[in-house]
């Protein structure tokens, strides 16, 4: 039973996030072999402000515009 697990910024519109679920899903379903029903996939919201890339935090390296 794959169990895919992706960490993004809060904010995924739900659009996007019915987009990554459904190509993680088709794609590990051809690579493993395995069946539809046995692929889940988890969608983790961080907040910007607890995520820190070259040192700073994403908050302050990539600003909402």
């Amino acid at each position: 039973m794959p169990i895919l697990t992706l960490q993004t910024w809060a904010g995924t519109p739900k659009e996007k996030k019915r987009e990554l679920v459904e190509t993680f899903t088709r794609e590990i379903v051809k690579i493993l072999g395995c069946r539809i029903e046995a692929v889940t996939v988890i969608i983790e919201e961080v907040p910007k402000d607890n995520w820190g890339a070259a040192g700073e935090l994403c908050s302050e390296r990539f600003p909402d515009k």
